[in-house]
């Protein structure tokens, strides 16, 4: 290939997903790897890990138990290997005994008010501040001075935020994009879908990313190829 080919990967997800931040930086070292081979677009789709949370949130020991069965011990691992692996890509991760799981409901409607009238980069910019504020800075990535400061972070209205938070705007698309998504048979996060066709599940080393995004990347340069041979005919 001689040029970049360009690529869109829709990135299911949730803000206080370990697993999405992680495989998300695997992605970017991939990307990197393949240095000029592929040009990509990244858009951002919401996933709820738990839509019934109440706003005050839970204890995340707590709910790990509850959801998944993990005895303490194995939580205690789960959590340090999430650790070890969050710090082997850039991005680390501060567990603690008081850390709680949240709703991410209205910081789903700003990333996909982000998406539709932000500027390019900015709906990732935003949901990579959430992360940081999540995983980082021990903060409620549903809580509304929250939201607006990452929003103004960002370089986005707080304004504009807070007129939506105050509101059920979204409310439908988010919806509606989260039934899209799992009548698409997606179930877990983080799920990448590449071009609209090709699916990647769960938080992959680059080598995964690479070789997937290669071989996607080749035969979108097949077809292209192609192409242009059909219009010299």
């Amino acid at each position: 290939m001689t040029d970049a080919i360009p690529l869109q990967i829709d990135i299911v997800s949730d803000v206080v997903c370990p697993w999405c931040i992680i495989g998300y930086k695997n992605l970017e070292e991939a990307v990197a790897r393949l240095d000029g081979q592929v040009d990509i677009t990244v858009r951002w789709h919401p996933y709820e890990l738990n839509p019934n949370m109440a706003p005050e949130g839970q204890d995340l020991s707590e709910h790990i138990t509850e959801k998944y069965g993990l005895t303490p011990d194995q939580s205690t691992d789960n959590r340090a290997r999430i650790t070890m692996m969050s710090e082997n890509v850039g991005f680390p991760i501060h567990f603690s005994s008081d850390s709680r799981i949240y709703n991410t409901f209205d910081a789903h409607r700003l990333l996909y008010w982000a998406g539709k009238e932000g500027k390019s980069g900015q709906q990732t910019a935003l949901t990579m501040a959430l992360f940081t504020a999540y995983f980082q800075d021990a903060e409620n990535p549903g809580d509304h001075g929250v939201l607006n400061r990452a929003v103004e972070e960002v370089g986005l209205s707080p304004e504009r935020a807070a007129e939506i938070l105050a509101s059920d705007e979204f409310a439908k698309e988010v919806r509606a994009e989260e039934e899209e998504f799992g009548n698409a048979g997606i179930s877990s996060v983080p799920t990448y879908v590449v071009n609209g066709k090709f699916a990647i599940s769960g938080g992959h080393p680059p080598e995964v990313f690479e070789q997937a995004l290669s071989e996607i990347a080749r035969q979108g340069d097949e077809i292209l190829a192609d192409a242009e041979a059909n219009e010299n005919v």
